[in-house]
């Protein structure tokens, strides 16, 4: 009777441990097999979605992250900022963005979906440089006395305002580009995709 009770412990051992091998086995193909899923470096430079979280993006404060291999800035407006736009449409180009640089549901002098988050691709549209924020206002910003805050290109100086708008007589000719975008939650934003209907 001992003997048969030391086949079956060993019986019930080799089951658990060609058990717990084929779980091993099991989750060390699964991991590679799931991150393959994931859009690979190339497929992200060539357009794959991104997402942005912007919980922690405190008023005042920009994020920039990477999509298509350029900088998408991300900045969480204040009132104060907010404020400053309406007061720029005689010294801007395009002030109704009405030129084809965003999505037709991104409307008005904020030119973003929710007011306080500005979305815009970091790249000048005159010859691919990328602007320098410059938000402080006035002699402070190094631009000048009556400056508002907003964005400055140093290689050839053209300057937008803080809804990424070109202002006249510069040498960039359209607005900064708004990338397709939709916000998944409230604090998550999808780069590079617009909403499903």
């Amino acid at each position: 009777m001992s003997s048969d009770k030391k086949v079956d412990c060993s019986r019930r051992n080799l089951v658990f441990a060609t058990a717990a091998v084929g779980g091993v086995a099991t989750v060390a193909t699964a991991v590679p097999f799931l991150a393959s899923m994931a859009p690979s470096e190339r497929a992200k430079a060539a357009g794959a979605p991104v997402e942005a979280d912007i919980s922690k993006l405190a008023l005042g404060e920009m994020m920039i992250i990477e999509w298509r291999g350029k900088p998408v800035w991300i900045l969480h407006r204040t009132q104060e900022m907010l404020g400053t736009l309406k007061k720029l449409d005689d010294q801007l180009t395009d002030p109704e963005s009405k030129r084809p640089m965003q999505p037709p549901y991104i409307k008005g002098e904020t030119r973003a979906i929710k007011p306080e988050f500005l979305v815009v691709v970091g790249i000048c549209t005159h010859l691919g440089c990328s602007p320098i924020e410059k938000f402080k206002e006035g002699a402070a910003s190094g631009i000048s006395p009556d400056w508002p805050g907003g964005f400055f290109c140093p290689c050839h100086g053209s300057t937008f305002d803080l809804s990424g708008r070109v202002y006249k007589n510069k040498p960039a000719p359209d607005n900064l580009e708004v990338p397709p975008h939709y916000y998944m939650s409230d604090t998550r934003i999808l780069i590079g995709e617009d909403k499903k209907a």
